[in-house]
């Protein structure tokens, strides 16, 4: 199909967001999508509440944006975006069936691109279809992996908060006589076993650090320059990341679909094995796709001791009309009896429930979206690259997955910035060489009494001016 033959007038096209873009509420209690009603607008878009059906005659030369968000069931899509009525779509956690078609694109509000099942880019993956399929990467990484450390942080350290509070809310606790019979563990020095070192996995890696863990990640060969650089431990498979961990936590996709077995490549990764290798009483995080772990496995290794606590985060749909429920939570719904107090079972809710992020995903996707249509730009690609369209590289946000080189060229190219970089790498620079051609321990003592507070200092204000433009991680060109 030709775009000549989609758009019935040049420059007009109608894209459908199916999905929540806000998660506040306004004054009369609705959940607001001014925010990014007003983006739309402010790009040169119009913004539709309701279906294309109703909409009316639409404006030539624009944009169109239909808002609703209220889509959910297979047969719900299927009759509103069945036959390309919709050029492009927008969507977060709405699972678009393989019989919708958006013959000019799809981005798809944060990481993965797992529900957007639509023909139109020959799948999840995007290979071999026409349509170019999009994320908006790093959106929602720190809320996933904040959430991720929240899941950690309820059980360990192991102090009883709940229980302290009541007795001290009731004025039953000596302090001097009882404090001792609740002993606890600092979380400093604990192993944390992470699979995954993109945008979450890293993420949350930086966060172990910061508590003072020794931080083990497994990932694909080629990041284990950076990894190792950033300060964590490399493990060359899941096993060895597992291997003597306290926490555990997966943050990969689901890899390719096996067509003859129905059964993604990374299913079950998470198995007997793995869980088997944890410190006793380890904690596991599965904040990504519920499928990941073999769910039998997980009951025996709770059942041992071997796992104390488990919190995953999954979909689970329920069916308005039978009650019936299905998803990749469901599995783990039969754990719930035997282990009910140390499981944590979330509705795929880490990522999605957090408001700045969602905003900020959609204006990116709208802005994806328009690039893709008006300029044939895509950006944040996933999978193949359909014909006629220039690949526009990636973009998220500062900090999160590494520095870019079009990051890094905005920031030399303000001499300021690049003035006050030099500054203090100078006398960073110039106080290490020194030292090492001091002739003699003397002499070094007598340089660092005289520069070791410069040196602090300096060395102080460059991480700061690092972290702030997101300087750190692996470099992408």
């Amino acid at each position: 199909m030709t775009v000549s033959a989609i758009l019935p007038h040049a420059g007009m096209a109608r894209v459908l967001i199916c999905d929540l873009i806000g998660l506040a509420f306004d004054a009369n209690g609705k959940i607001d999508h001014g925010e990014v009603k007003a983006h739309v607008e402010a790009r040169g878009g119009v913004f539709h509440e309701g279906p294309l059906g109703t909409a009316g005659p639409l404006e030539e030369g624009r944009v169109h944006f239909f808002y609703l968000p209220d889509l959910s069931t297979r047969e719900e899509l299927i009759a509103e975006a069945g036959d390309g009525r919709y050029d492009a779509v927008i969507a977060a956690a709405t699972f678009l069936p393989a019989e919708t078609c958006f013959p000019l694109g799809g981005v798809r509000i944060g990481a993965g691109t797992g529900n957007m099942g639509s023909r139109s880019w020959g799948g999840g993956n995007g290979e071999g279809g026409t349509a170019p399929l999009m994320n908006t990467p790093g959106i929602n990484s720190r809320a996933t992996a904040q959430m991720a450390m929240k899941a950690v942080l309820r059980v360990l350290p192991d102090l009883p908060v709940a229980d302290l509070n009541r007795q001290v809310q009731s004025g039953d606790f000596d302090t001097g006589r009882q404090l001792r019979d609740v002993p606890t563990a600092k979380l400093e020095g604990k192993r944390f076993g992470i699979v995954g070192y993109g945008n979450i996995g890293r993420e949350l890696a930086k966060l172990a650090r910061a508590f003072g863990m020794e931080v083990v990640v497994h990932a694909r060969a080629h990041h284990r320059e950076w990894i190792e650089a950033e300060g964590f431990v490399y493990a060359e498979t899941p096993l060895e990341a597992a291997r003597g961990a306290h926490v555990f936590s997966v943050h990969v996709g689901l890899g390719n679909l096996d067509a003859q077995t129905g059964r993604y490549a990374n299913a079950g990764l998470v198995d007997a094995k793995v869980l088997a290798a944890l410190a006793e009483g380890a904690v596991l995080i599965n904040y990504d796709r519920g499928e990941l772990v073999d769910v039998e496995a997980l009951a025996e290794a709770m059942a041992v001791g071997r796992i104390t606590h488990a919190a995953i985060d999954a979909d689970l749909f329920k069916d308005a009309a039978t009650g019936a429920l299905s998803g990749p939570m469901l599995p783990y719904l039969s754990l719930v009896e035997r282990f009910g107090g140390r499981l944590e079972l979330l509705p795929h809710a880490a990522a999605d429930t957090d408001h700045p992020s969602r905003v900020a995903g959609a204006r990116q996707a709208v802005d994806q979206i328009l690039m893709a249509i008006r300029d044939r730009r895509v950006v944040n690609l996933k999978g193949s690259l359909p014909d006629g369209y220039e690949d526009g590289g990636t973009d998220v946000p500062a900090g999160i997955g590494g520095t870019s080189a079009a990051q890094l060229a905005r920031i030399a190219g303000d001499g300021t910035n690049a003035e006050k970089l030099a500054e203090q790498a100078e006398v960073l620079s110039a106080f290490w060489r020194a030292i090492v051609a001091c002739p003699s321990a003397e002499e070094r003592e007598r340089l660092i009494g005289k520069q070791g507070l410069d040196m602090m200092l300096a060395a102080n204000k460059l991480a700061t001016l690092l972290q702030d433009r997101g300087l750190s991680g692996p470099f992408k060109t």
